[in-house]
């Protein structure tokens, strides 16, 4: 694996300001995407890729590398962004996305872009298929772990909980889930269009972990992932509240701009908050 600067709190932070007008800028280009998840959840994709996992963008498919699987495939150009910034590409394809024969599609393919794990799309799936490759871990006494970032809408999926069974019941402490809850999907609020909680209570009595983050706080972010390897018998869930449209007035904790795409006026007054933006 290549030799990583450890980055402290204030360049983790600037980089997720830079990643948050990449997303902008690629959104604008591309004419069609999700705005708010990505947005809002960067904070945790750059905590994961510059300070948590063990991988190496030189070689994607290094075998010890740990696994990271976007169960929420929609979130992809904060995914796009932050694998540029790290070096897996070069930062002038982020505005390919979604054009025919780029490697940066809608929802993440597997077979086009080296350093992603499964193609994603279906909501849910990837929850299956992080189990999947942690059980395989286990199989082979592995030392790479499986983190698997998925939605607060895909928990309405009845997949979703066929996994968390199964995971729980098989103790994959390999296994890190991190619930992006930003209480909306693209119909309204969670918790109005299907109520989610009691989230904590559900998770532990499927025989996971739980720990609550906020999601835009790296160290919160970087101690729960600490803490989550430490933990024996059982997967770890780490909810994370985030807030959707992060760093762009008009778009925070509006479903309604959960996919949809900036026009060029927009992003225009979206790009100018985010350069002034100053963390508190």
């Amino acid at each position: 694996m290549e030799d990583r600067k450890t980055l402290n709190l204030d360049e983790l932070q600037k980089i997720a300001r830079d990643i948050r007008q990449d997303i902008i800028k690629m959104l604008v280009e591309a004419g069609s995407g999700h705005s708010a998840g990505p947005l809002g959840i960067t904070d945790v994709l750059v905590a994961l890729y510059f300070s948590v996992l063990k991988i190496d963008p030189k070689k994607p498919s290094w075998p010890e590398r740990d696994r990271f699987v976007l169960s929420a495939g929609h979130l992809c150009p904060a995914l796009y962004a932050v694998m540029a910034q790290c070096g897996f590409f070069k930062k002038e394809e982020l505005l390919t996305l979604r054009k025919l024969g780029s490697k940066l599609q809608g929802h993440p393919s597997k077979v086009d872009l080296p350093g992603i794990e499964t193609s994603s799309g279906p909501l849910g799936q990837g929850v299956s298929q992080a189990v999947g490759m942690a059980i395989a871990g286990k199989m082979d006494h592995a030392p790479w772990r499986v983190y698997c970032l998925t939605s607060d809408g895909e928990q309405q999926e009845g997949q979703t909980w066929e996994a968390l069974m199964l995971a729980g019941n098989r103790g994959l402490d390999n296994l890190t889930f991190i619930l992006d809850r930003n209480e909306i999907q693209i119909s309204g609020r969670t918790e109005k269009v299907m109520p989610l909680e009691p989230l904590i209570e559900k998770y532990r009595a499927f025989n996971l972990a739980v720990l609550e983050i906020n999601g835009h706080n790296f160290e919160e972010i970087i101690l729960a992932c600490s803490k989550a390897r430490e933990i024996k018998g059982r997967p770890t869930m780490i909810i994370a509240h985030t807030i959707p449209g992060k760093g762009v007035s008009f778009m925070e904790n509006n479903y309604e701009w959960h996919g949809r795409t900036p026009n060029s006026q927009e992003a225009e007054k979206a790009l100018e908050e985010l350069k002034k933006e100053v963390d508190l």
